[in-house]
């Protein structure tokens, strides 16, 4: 738990730091423009500040903070902030990852990279074991190849199932479709994952690679998509029905 102890203090915008390049996210100028638009100095809350080797980070506010520079002809101007000091900079990221209030929600990626800054353990070996298995986390969650962007569904499934299921699945997905983008889909990553966890012990990890090398992730995310229920039953199945093609000696069966 951290102790946070803070005092209100008058500090020029000019000496605010937003630290982007370690846990802060990009500013978003229509965002910016959405607040100027509705700016009431009177309801506003004051930035969250980390005074820190003698500058002022910014850890909770800075879309605000720009807001009041865009209502004052783009020039800085004097702002109320308030101001905390003795933290480091790994405790600013795991409270600018825990900001709730006004604050635009948080991406999955950005509540991650900011965790994995701070140092949280979880965070840091759900990154481990993605890696491990030959993949990167996504944290603007942009999509690319070996490239992990549906972070909210992957951290999930490594935390219900443990790190042993996911990485045997992220390994799966790797040998079967070589870091393809729309393997890495939010609904084929859970149908795996959830496929390995259901038959663990009971199914054949070279036929599961073999047999889903002869089908088209996008088959099977479209597939899954024409059925009714809920979504980590709908593409299991898909996983299932790859992997038992038209054996009938190596077939497992239908579990809820």
């Amino acid at each position: 738990m951290i102790k946070l102890v803070h005092h209100e203090m008058v500090i020029n915008s000019k000496f605010l730091e937003v630290p982007r390049s370690y846990y802060q996210r990009h500013l978003n100028a229509s965002r910016v423009k959405r607040i100027a638009a509705e700016f009431d100095e009177r309801i506003a809350n004051a930035p969250k500040v980390s005074y820190r080797d003698g500058h002022y980070y910014v850890f909770d506010g800075q879309h605000t903070i720009a807001a009041r520079k865009l209502l004052n002809n783009n020039s800085d101007l004097n702002i109320v902030c308030k101001v905390y000091s003795g933290l480091t900079e790994q405790e600013e990221a795991l409270l600018f990852a825990q900001q709730t209030g006004i604050s635009a929600p948080l991406t999955a990626g950005a509540k991650l990279r900011a965790k994995i800054h701070g140092g949280d353990p979880e965070a840091i070996a759900f990154q481990s074991a993605t890696q491990r298995a030959g993949f990167g986390l996504s944290f603007n969650q942009s999509h690319a190849k070996w490239k992990i962007a549906c972070i909210a569904t992957a951290f999930g499934e490594y935390r219900q199932h443990g790190e042993r299921i996911y990485t045997e699945a992220l390994r799966v997905l790797a040998e079967a479709w070589e870091g393809d983008i729309d393997s890495l889909r939010s609904e084929v990553l859970q149908g795996v994952v959830r496929f390995i966890a259901l038959y663990d012990h009971e199914y054949d990890p070279v036929r599961l690679i073999r047999q889903l090398k002869r089908t088209s992730p996008v088959t099977i995310y479209r597939s899954g998509q024409a059925m009714s229920g809920p979504n980590y039953q709908k593409y299991m199945h898909q996983i299932l029905k790859a992997y038992n093609g038209s054996s009938r000696t190596k077939s497992l069966p239908i579990k809820q």
